[in-house]
């Protein structure tokens, strides 16, 4: 990794470890490495086919490959399973440090139908995923303008489009030879071997051979025995068309490197260019710094003004020309409408904290490494699912301070509102992936083990804390409330709550827009994110950020003498989920090159998830920001 992200990151896994002990600051405990000796078989896995212009992952054998005697599923979690991954045995099988030349795989004779298949693949750049050892299958790439510097891309393409030398007329080429490099690290003591890095070399060769085909004697021309490599002729690719004869072959080279297992993810998840991150920090600490001198202003000059005189009792019409926010103290806790929507969004928004921030610790310590695929979506499914207990018990504490009875009304309200809805948003998705026999497509099982996690895991749990919650006494307001609402003073244009509520939001999507690039990055074109380090100082940042404006936001709004403060504060920090949203949107349209319409509308129902779980994040964070400020400074003067 870049130096600048491997100091952050050992220095946050180095603080995090007075607390957490013999934790593991790379790899997954019980992921241990795998020693071969000379001649041990190495067998190589194929995952699905991607590609970042249709975002529908497809089964491997989709295609007509090459098959084993017997296909064979790999164990699956969940985390893989909702990815895509469809990860299977393959035909290709090495022995350990035995190089190999021109090994022939199979010959498939296409028909026009599976002409048609591979054609549509090969225009749409789908590129083959395989594995080996549990390392992902890259390509080196030379970078044009850096000398000696090296890009890795995931997996290889299916094939190309291009004209034969002479010819006007375009064609379709398939990549039916690969040339395989395993690298190795030995141990000097005991001559065994680890694996530390996976390449590949795909090229188009049309192979002839003499006399009759038979795969165990057949001899092709296109092949030296004498060479380390298959001598490839540019000029004869292998052409994908109706009745036209592939024949896949491969060859293995081995080349120890000094690289040691514990390392060997690093290629991977090098970063281009740490700087980017680092801007990206130091811009979101100017925004929190600006916010910080604020409430600073407001707490320590104004507040502090403003309390001492009132407790000096001066008469209501002096205190009145110094700030009007203690005339509203007889409503500022008045219970607001639609409240109990507000105690099931506060309730889910607390469940979204716990999961993101013991997802994020984990991270941070390494327990969620690339190398435990579909870790990272499993652990915060299952996060989620246990941190309902707290969902339930801050809605219900919420609901009985507002004077709520129905407990478990409000409780069930807040199992089913935001799973329901992202749970349907989500079947529509899959049930148009599966219309395109896609592998993306949860299958039912799995579609009823998440049903199973709502239903019988997280449901329950919210009620246990719902039912603590409302056992415990209600939280008392610092202020009486009066029985007669005051009425609301005309406001000013920029108190308008529409205006201001849109106002707060563009802070908080400020402070992580940059980071959010990346992070876009490796969902939508299928690269590894693991720069965690940056990513919880930001999400620390996203945290101050929504607190500081929501609380500058409402002590403007109480001094303007409007009192209905709780679902703005909610919205304030909230509407930053708006600005997330219209960035998905234009990233879309600059990044990416999604054209078919059921790409695009995978990508927005996606994305307005992710925004519509962000709202209710940041609202929850700005909420409960403002709750503590209003009751601190109303418990901090004397009221008449």
């Amino acid at each position: 990794m870049a130096r600048g992200h491997l100091a952050l990151h050992r220095w946050i896994c180095l603080s995090l470890m007075l607390f957490v002990h013999a934790a593991h600051c790379f790899y997954l405990p019980g992921v241990a490495p795998q020693d071969f000796q000379n001649g041990n078989d190495l067998k190589v896995k194929v995952n699905k086919l991607t590609s970042t212009k249709t975002q529908l992952p497809y089964s491997y054998y989709s295609l007509p490959y090459c098959l084993p005697e017997k296909i064979v599923d790999s164990a699956e979690n969940l985390g893989e399973v909702l990815r895509g991954d469809r990860i299977e045995n393959s035909p290709y099988v090495f022995q350990m440090r035995e190089p190999q030349v021109c090994n022939i795989v199979c010959r498939q004779t296409l028909n026009a139908k599976t002409a048609k298949e591979f054609k549509e693949k090969i225009d749409d750049e789908y590129r083959v995923n395989m594995i080996l050892d549990n390392l992902p299958l890259v390509v080196p790439l030379r970078r044009p303008d850096q000398e000696n510097s090296i890009v890795y891309q995931h997996g290889f393409r299916v094939g190309l489009r291009g004209q034969y030398v002479g010819s006007k007329e375009e064609k379709h080429f398939i990549h039916n030879h690969l040339a395989f490099t395993v690298k190795f690290h030995k141990d000097p003591v005991t001559e065994l071997s680890r694996i530390v890095g996976f390449e590949v070399k795909p090229f188009s060769v049309k192979h002839e051979y003499d006399g009759q085909w038979n795969e165990k004697s057949t001899h092709l021309k296109t092949c030296d025995p004498q060479a380390k490599r298959t001598v490839i002729n540019s000029e004869s690719p292998q052409e994908v068309e109706d009745k036209k004869e592939i024949i896949f072959t491969y060859d293995v080279e081995f080349q120890e490197s000094d690289v040691k297992w514990a390392s060997r993810w690093d290629t991977y998840l090098l970063m281009a260019d740490d700087q980017i991150h680092w801007f990206s920090i130091v811009n979101s600490l100017m925004i929190v710094l600006f916010l910080s001198g604020m409430v600073a202003m407001i707490m320590l000059r104004t507040l502090y003004r403003d309390i001492s005189k009132y407790n000096q009792l001066e008469t209501q019409e002096e205190a009145q020309e110094e700030t009007g926010w203690k005339l509203v103290h007889g409503d500022v806790f008045r219970p607001p409408s639609n409240s109990d929507l507000l105690c099931i969004y506060v309730g889910t928004g607390v469940q979204f904290f716990g999961m993101i921030l013991v997802t994020m610790i984990f991270a941070v310590l390494g327990f969620l490494s690339p190398s435990n695929r579909g870790g990272l979506m499993t652990a915060m499914l299952v996060l989620w699912v246990f941190m309902g207990i707290f969902a339930g018990y801050s809605s219900s504490r919420l609901y009985k301070m507002f004077k709520g009875t129905e407990w478990k009304k409000i409780t069930l309200k807040t199992a089913v509102t935001f799973p329901a809805t992202v749970f349907t948003v989500f079947f529509i998705l899959n049930a148009i992936i599966w219309g395109q026999k896609s592998s993306g497509a949860v299958p039912f099982g799995t579609m009823f083990a998440l049903v199973f996690l709502w239903f019988g895991i997280s449901v329950p749990l919210i009620f246990v804390g719902s039912y603590v919650g409302f056992r415990k006494p209600a939280v008392e307001d610092p202020v009486k409330t009066n029985k007669i609402p005051r009425q609301i003073p005309e406001q000013a244009w920029y108190m308008n709550p529409a205006f201001s509520i849109l106002i707060g939001g563009i802070l908080p999507f400020g402070a992580v827009f940059i980071e959010l690039f990346f992070i876009l990055t490796s969902i939508w074109l299928q690269q590894f994110y693991y720069i965690f380090g940056f990513l919880f100082i930001v999400f620390v940042i996203l945290i101050v950020t929504c607190a500081e404006i929501t609380i500058v936001l409402c002590y403007f709004q109480l001094c303007s003498e409007d009192y209905l403060w709780w679902w703005r504060s909610y919205l304030t920090s909230g509407s930053s989920a708006l600005y997330l949203f219209l960035y998905a949107a234009f990233y879309f349209f600059t990044k990416l090159e999604i054209t078919k319409p059921v790409s695009g509308i995978l990508y927005f129902g996606y994305m307005l998830i992710v925004s519509y779980a962000f709202f209710v994040l940041t609202g929850t964070i700005g909420f409960y920001a403002c709750f503590w400020f209003t009751r601190l400074i109303y418990s901090s003067v004397k009221i008449d």
